[in-house]
């Protein structure tokens, strides 16, 4: 995760506990202006005479700290480049697909894209430790799948591929080198391929 991101999220997080402090003290007033309303202020005060206010709000603290707690834990924070600990094996790879119709010619039994759709799920099946992602294209190009150590979801994506899956025609191998470049980690200067098949 970027410094940047974190502190923005930060920013978020601080201005979403923020808004829990002010409707909480939206609700007290509320909550004041109702008991006056009730009637007798001697016979509401003898009613809730047990209601302890600091009680009260102790709970509305407690659950805003393990609220924002649950939230940082999830995030699971490291310092920038701080690999955790854990040795880089794999490396990762964009695969580009061309999927505009020229793709489903039948020179290549039983047409390219069948052939493609192969060839990319034998590519994934070979790479276990390798983290995937899949960019199609044609007139346009569309980044179908950010990078993802799920291959399940990785073979999903590359056998439901069609020519319907990019709205205009053509070959546009520019954008989809473009769109394969942006799907990497801009720090990471190594570990980094992109598979074209067109």
């Amino acid at each position: 995760m970027s410094l940047h991101f974190q502190y923005q999220f930060f920013i978020y997080l601080f201005g979403f506990l923020a808004l829990l402090v002010l409707l909480y003290f939206l609700y007290l007033r509320w909550k004041k202006r109702k008991i006056r309303l009730i009637g007798d202020q001697q016979l509401v005060r003898g009613m809730i005479a047990g209601y302890a206010a600091v009680r009260s709000h102790g709970k509305f603290v407690m659950l805003s700290v393990a609220f924002a707690a649950g939230i940082l834990a999830v995030m699971h924070l490291r310092e920038p480049g701080d690999s955790g600990g854990i040795s880089r094996k794999g490396i990762d790879v964009v695969l580009a697909l061309d999927v505009s119709r020229s793709m489903l010619s039948t020179d290549l039994a039983p047409s390219r894209l069948d052939r493609a759709r192969q060839f990319m799920q034998k590519l994934v099946d070979q790479m276990p430790n390798d983290r995937i992602g899949l960019v199609l294209f044609a007139g346009q190009a569309y980044l179908q799948m950010p990078l993802t150590t799920d291959h399940g979801a990785a073979s999903l994506y590359i056998s439901t591929a069609s020519t319907e899956s990019v709205p205009s025609q053509g070959t546009i191998v520019s954008e989809a080198l473009r769109r394969s470049a942006n799907a990497f980690n801009a720090a990471e200067r190594r570990f980094k391929a992109v598979v074209f098949n067109f």
